[in-house]
C-alpha cells in the first residue's frame, strides 16, 4: 500500500495521480489498472497518459478494460482532445461494445474539425442515425396518441 491506495482492494485508487506508480503497478501485474487509469485521466494531460490507457485497454479482465475505455471518454470530456494512440485504440475496438460510450463522448466533446477523417464519418453516421431515430419516435408517439384518441371517442 502506497500513499493511501490499495491495489488489492482498489481502495483509494481514484486518487492516484502518479503515472510512475501506475507503471510500477503494471510491471508488478496488479489488478485494477483500469480504475487507476480513470484517476490519471483527471490529473494528467492526454499526452502523459494515453499509452497507459491503451495498455489498460488490453488487460485480461474485461471490467478493467471497460474502465480503461471509460478513462478515454473522460480524457475527451475533460480536455476536448484525444491522442492518435487513443483514436487508434477506439478504432481497433470498433464503435460498439466497450468503445460505444467513449466514442459518443469523443463525438460530443472533441471539436469536429480536430477529429480524424474516419471519426468524422462516424460523427455523420451517429448524427443521421440519431435524427432518424427521433423522427421515428415522433411518428410512433403520434400514432399512439391518435389511436388513444380514437379509442376514447369510440368508448
Amino acid at each position: 500500500m502506497s500513499r493511501g491506495w490499495d491495489w488489492e482492494s482498489g481502495e483509494g485508487l481514484l486518487r492516484l495521480d502518479d503515472p510512475e506508480e501506475w507503471d510500477a503497478a503494471f510491471e508488478r501485474g496488479e489488478s485494477r489498472l483500469g480504475t487507476a487509469a480513470i484517476s490519471l485521466a483527471y490529473h494528467r494531460s492526454p499526452a502523459e497518459l494515453s499509452l497507459r490507457i491503451v495498455r489498460a485497454m488490453w488487460l485480461p479482465d474485461e471490467g478493467e478494460r471497460g474502465f480503461a475505455f471509460t478513462a478515454t471518454g473522460h480524457v475527451a470530456c475533460l480536455n476536448g482532445e484525444l491522442t492518435p494512440e487513443l483514436y487508434a485504440a477506439l478504432r481497433a475496438e470498433g464503435p460498439g461494445g466497450l468503445a460505444a460510450h467513449p466514442t459518443r463522448d469523443t463525438l460530443t466533446f472533441v471539436p469536429f474539425r480536430t477529429l480524424p477523417p474516419w471519426f468524422k464519418w462516424r460523427w455523420v453516421y451517429v448524427t443521421v442515425g440519431d435524427r432518424l431515430e427521433a423522427w421515428w419516435l415522433r411518428c410512433v408517439y403520434a400514432v399512439g396518441d391518435a389511436w388513444r384518441a380514437v379509442r376514447r371517442r369510440g368508448a
